[in-house]
């Protein structure tokens, strides 16, 4: 059981503003930022699925990530717009220790995946010979059970770190939903090590695999120049550049909350407005930049687009003529 001896036994989360209106307009706009996000990755997982054409490490990948996106937004997203609706605040020990956990080990692994699809990138441009060997099932096996485990135990330790420190400064928590930085400020023990262990995880795994990302990238974009077509060339930059901005958005504001120095300080709605950018933003991109401007996946929607129509003009068409048929028996 958790060493903690905390003084307070529920938390009270910060609405998106005072202002009844201006707390509307953003409960709505960022419920729909959560629906587009849900429509968008099950559409990706559901085209994946079904085409048997899209059966090859890179949609592996691509169908994990829109997994993983939908549970990293509703952790956070759907209780806070409903809160803020109904103006309530409060979250209790446990469900925020619970919010924390599962929001790490999302955001570990949605960095991790990030890592492996560049390398999946890079080698299947620079070494397409060599793919089949490097980029097989085996590997994608291992390197999704070795980012799920290791971001278990991260999420775990980061978890159970926090909730042995002592609040007593206040139970307010300057954020929309429970962010580790946040509550490390109401906290009244030394959160020293807490530090040093964000610290030593946003070096080993957010810039590791930041810088890990660029140079894969920078490779890609290296060889595409001396593709002598400037067609492929555009295509190529135009794939490449919204990659490294979305993932340079989600690693650079995480990096920025979690690294802030103490001497930092912002007003809570600029807090909360730096926290969009990593817990919102990257789960409602990622469907976009990533799936919907391939041509295959675009195909392959299309394909299960016609499909469900089909099916629902068949089922339509059945219980039409059952009714038909129904109808001429009582007569």
């Amino acid at each position: 059981m958790m060493a903690n001896s905390t003084l307070v036994t529920e938390f009270l989360l910060e609405v998106f503003s005072e202002t009844w209106e201006l707390r509307i307009l953003l409960s709505v706009l960022f419920l729909l930022v959560y629906l587009g996000s849900l429509l968008g990755n099950l559409t990706i997982i559901i085209a994946i699925t079904l085409d048997q054409t899209l059966n090859t490490p890179m949609y592996f990948f691509l169908r994990n990530l829109s997994i993983l996106d939908m549970c990293y937004i509703s952790i956070t997203v759907p209780s806070t717009c409903v809160n803020s609706l109904i103006d309530h605040r409060n979250i209790s020990l446990g469900g925020c220790a619970a919010q924390i956990f599962f929001f790490l080990f999302c955001a570990c692994v949605e960095t991790l995946f990030l890592a492996i699809m560049a390398q999946d990138r890079y080698v299947a441009i620079c070494k397409p010979l060599l793919y089949p060997v490097i980029i097989n099932h085996q590997f994608c096996i291992q390197m999704t059970l070795a980012s799920l485990l290791s971001s278990l135990v991260l999420a775990s330790v980061h978890t159970f770190k926090t909730f042995q420190l002592s609040f007593c400064h206040s139970n307010v928590v300057p954020q929309f939903f429970c962010d580790m930085p946040a509550l490390l400020r109401l906290s009244c023990s030394d959160t020293f090590n807490n530090k040093l262990l964000i610290l030593l995880t946003d070096i080993g795994l957010s810039g590791s695999c930041f810088v890990f990302i660029a140079i894969s990238y920078i490779r890609i974009l290296s060889t595409v120049l001396k593709i002598p077509i400037k067609g492929e060339r555009g295509k190529a930059f135009s794939t490449c550049v919204p990659h490294i901005v979305v993932v340079s958005v989600f690693l650079i504001s995480a990096a920025y909350m979690y690294l802030r120095p103490p001497v930092v300080t912002f007003e809570v709605v600029q807090e909360m407005t730096i926290s969009v950018f990593y817990a919102m933003i990257p789960p409602f991109l990622n469907p976009i930049i990533y799936s919907l401007r391939n041509k295959q996946i675009k195909e392959a929607v299309r394909k299960v687009t016609l499909q469900v129509f089909f099916i629902f003009e068949y089922k339509r068409n059945t219980y039409l003529s059952w009714y038909s048929r129904g109808k001429e028996l009582i007569k």
